[in-house]
């Protein structure tokens, strides 16, 4: 009998179990070492500094304007390797469904991620699947780790900023977590705002030939570029100075913020870039950006001062000046 919707029993390891490996995940993430299908995976891996992180995501809805929960892990995973100054080379994937999840939907959601990995060059190595009953899990949820080396000759470090650095952000910011937003029950805009999900290692990789030397680079997901550039201030005990006018945000991005009553700064992002990078660099480090298919509209949003460590203050287009303050809590729960 062939299920459309996942059982129990798919989560038990035995007939079912073995039916949704070689229904669902082998066709599409199959590869030398996932093959095996062995309790581990067996890597090799060139010489260098290992990067590990992981990740575990809960985004609802699963599947949003420009993007799915399968994606989003796969981009997200490697994203934080490359923010290290890693090479991604693998990843794991662990699964929790919720009986009576759509297969379809599954297959959907693996399939993405067989083409994020791919476009990211890399490869799921290994993974697991846990099954649990209606109403125990909402729907999907997916755990992801990686593994990179990293590049020789970069010390990419939060802690790294000087009085005097270039900030650069790498485009428009806000347009995932107002995806998410948007896409759920109860809010309706006449303009469709996508997801900027994406794996950003390959312009990452091209800025480092150019540039070895920058001095920091993080992702702004939860929190945004404000929670990003708060934890960049403390973590170095400098000021960063920023200018409203320079920060690019999408009219559609931005009138949702405003009716709801958000900060596009504090609004998640998940292939957006915020670079540190000497002001001698930052003009070659801006051309790279701007050359890559992810960075057309990389932009210098400030720089770091000797003033107001560990504080980040904007330049308002009201020629004021306010403080960039973390958010007090999470204003848009389960954005990834």
């Amino acid at each position: 009998m062939q299920h459309e919707t996942v059982q129990m029993a798919h989560g038990a390891g035995g007939r079912l179990s073995q039916a949704l490996m070689q229904r669902i995940f082998m066709p599409h993430l199959h590869n030398a070492f996932l093959d095996l299908l062995d309790d581990q995976a067996k890597l090799d891996l060139p010489a260098g500094r290992v990067a590990f992180t992981t990740d575990t995501y809960v985004v609802s809805p699963v599947f949003f304007p420009g993007g799915n929960i399968g994606e989003l892990a796969v981009n997200g995973t490697v994203n934080d390797l490359a923010v290290g100054g890693a090479t991604p080379l693998y990843l794991s994937a662990g699964f929790v469904l919720e009986e009576g999840f759509s297969l379809a939907e599954l297959e959907t959601i693996v399939k993405s991620m067989a083409e994020a990995a791919r476009k990211a060059g890399v490869m799921m190595v290994t993974g697991d699947t846990k099954v649990v009953g209606k109403g125990q899990c909402d729907r999907i949820f997916i755990n992801t780790s990686g593994i990179g080396v990293v590049r020789e000759g970069t010390a990419l470090s939060c802690r790294n900023l000087k009085p005097g650095d270039t900030i650069i952000l790498s485009g428009t910011v806000g347009d995932h977590g107002m995806s998410i937003m948007t896409s759920r029950e109860g809010l309706s805009f006449q303009s469709r705002i996508t997801s900027d999900s994406a794996a950003l290692n390959g312009m990452i990789a091209s800025m480092l030939d150019v540039v070895p030397a920058i001095h920091a680079m993080r992702d702004p997901t939860r929190g945004g570029v404000a929670a990003t550039l708060n934890e960049l201030a403390a973590s170095s005990s400098v000021g960063i100075e920023i200018d409203e006018t320079t920060i690019p945000v999408k009219a559609d991005v931005r009138g949702a913020c405003e009716l709801l009553g958000i900060d596009p700064l504090h609004v998640a992002n998940e292939g957006k870039l915020v670079v540190v990078v000497a002001a001698v660099d930052a003009g070659q480090v801006l051309d790279v950006m701007r050359s890559c298919e992810h960075g057309r509209d990389a932009v210098i949003i400030g720089s770091v001062v000797d003033d107001h460590p560990g504080m980040v203050v904007m330049r308002t287009a009201f020629a004021s000046r306010r403080i960039i303050d973390l958010p007090l809590g999470e204003q848009l729960p389960r954005i990834c």
